[in-house]
């Protein structure tokens, strides 16, 4: 069995990254940030809109969901059994580009079988949009999991993440800028003329994704500490050695209730500015552009700061009691005041940065030398994220009206579902995070300066 030496681990194992590295890495995640994007973002007002009910629209994404949080556990194993971290990264995101602009594209199905049922059209755009998250599941797992094995440097790995955080709100600023261009420039007056300006940003998405994954597959090498620390089969750690640890369920609790902030909130903006408070069309591409220019410009700055774990609790905290005043902002919010959303956005994209680059940053504290389990902490993690996010947005649906409810009286509140989704589900969620938080106890961890700043 090969053993890391007392002379590697100084030398490579706790050794910090240099900008490069980290920016090459940051890069790996695009494809499946802008999709995402645009998945959480527009697929239910993209299946609303060419006449799919509420329910049959959540049942379309919550078909992907489960997929998607099933293919996590698998692709986590297998990639523990056998690495290949970049393999599974780059298969995953074929996958993803050759079935994502069929998700946002017509129903190949009823083209086959000559019709348009509700029925059909639902499997139709359910099967596309399994198969995208499949595609998806095996790179984010991949990549979120390739992070521990690249470094055991604590404060670089939390670097990486935030960098990795940066380009996410940097795929997500492209999307809303093709949106933005789309939806100014072209006038959807049929359900064909509606598909056809979603085709055309799945399209621009993919190209922009894909450019991205070669400076990654080309920059990025694969990670030598799986290869120095795997050794044989015999050190491949059991699913129960997690199951075991207190940390494990907080660390989990904390990232699905993050991801649930996260996700649910996207997948409402649109219906909110548009519907709630009958803002401008191009309102729902500038308002979640405002979100991500904001937490693009956290993320970077946190990539200055010297890690330690009751830091991570600090920050995490923080964005969390943020997120509460803006829910509560968004569920008060009167529609003649629309224009107060931007100004909740900054918050809102502040409060996503804190809390996405620390929670996924509590996990590297979890995982910490133990590689040969890391893809399973990911992929299990993911599982839980993918089917919470699925069962949330359905359930939240199913009590969707098929009409919007037009209120003559501007300045009265009208609570609608879409307001709990935006408002109050993420701050719920928030609030209970901040409590789980705050029982951790998370070990001071290999601390060493990055080689060199980030930020000129």
């Amino acid at each position: 069995m090969h053993n890391v030496t007392e002379d590697d681990d100084d030398d490579s194992v706790t050794k910090p990254l240099g900008r490069c590295s980290v920016m090459y890495y940051g890069v790996g995640h695009m494809l499946n940030d802008i999709t995402a994007s645009c998945w959480f973002t527009y697929l239910l007002l993209f299946l609303t809109d060419i006449g799919l009910s509420p329910r049959d629209a959540a049942t379309v994404m919550l078909s992907g969901q489960i997929a998607d949080g099933f293919a996590t556990i698998s692709t986590g194993e297998l990639i523990d059994r056998f690495g290949h971290f970049k393999l599974w990264h780059g298969a995953g995101s074929v996958l993803v580009a050759v079935s994502f602009s069929s998700v946002f594209g017509g129903c190949i199905p009823c083209k086959i079988f000559g019709t348009s049922s509700p029925a059909l059209r639902t499997v139709g755009y359910s099967i596309f949009a399994a198969i995208f998250n499949v595609g998806w599941a095996a790179t984010q797992v991949s990549h979120m999991s390739m992070l521990n094995c690249i470094t055991l440097n604590s404060t670089s790995r939390v670097v990486l993440a935030s960098c990795r955080n940066a380009f996410t709100m940097v795929a997500n600023l492209g999307l809303y800028a093709v949106a933005f261009i789309i939806f100014g420039v072209t006038i959807a007056r049929t359900h064909a003329d509606i598909e056809n300006q979603y085709r055309w940003i799945a399209y621009l998405s993919i190209f922009i994704g894909c450019c991205f994954v070669g400076i990654f597959q080309l920059g990025t090498k694969e990670p030598r500490l799986k290869v120095g620390v795997q050794g044989s089969n015999s050190t491949r750690i059991a699913w129960t050695y997690w199951f075991k640890r207190v940390l494990y369920y907080q660390v989990a609790l904390v990232y699905v209730l993050t991801r649930l902030v996260v996700n649910v909130s996207q997948a409402y903006l649109a219906f909110y500015v548009i519907d709630d408070l009958q803002m401008a069309q191009s309102a729902k591409a500038l308002v979640p552009a405002i979100i991500y220019i904001s937490s693009f410009l956290v993320s970077v700055i946190l990539q200055e700061i010297q890690w330690t774990g009751r830091f991570l609790k600090a920050y995490y905290s923080a964005g969390a009691i943020i997120w509460i005043f803006c829910g509560a902002g968004i569920l008060l919010l009167p529609r003649s005041m629309s224009a107060f959303m931007y100004i909740i956005s900054i918050f809102i994209g502040i409060a996503n940065a804190l809390m996405m680059v620390t929670g996924v940053s509590m996990q590297s504290v979890l995982i910490d030398t133990d590689l040969n389990g890391c893809a399973f902490v990911c992929g299990s993690f993911s599982f839980l994220d993918k089917i919470s996010c699925g069962v949330a947005l359905f359930v939240l649906q199913s009590y969707q009206s098929d009409s919007v409810i037009q209120n003559s009286h501007s300045n009265l509140v009208h609570i609608s579902v879409t307001r709990f989704g935006l408002g109050l589900v993420p701050a719920f969620c928030a609030l209970v995070s901040v409590a789980v938080t705050y029982t951790m106890k998370l070990q001071p961890a290999r601390c060493k300066p990055l080689m060199e700043p980030l930020l000129i």
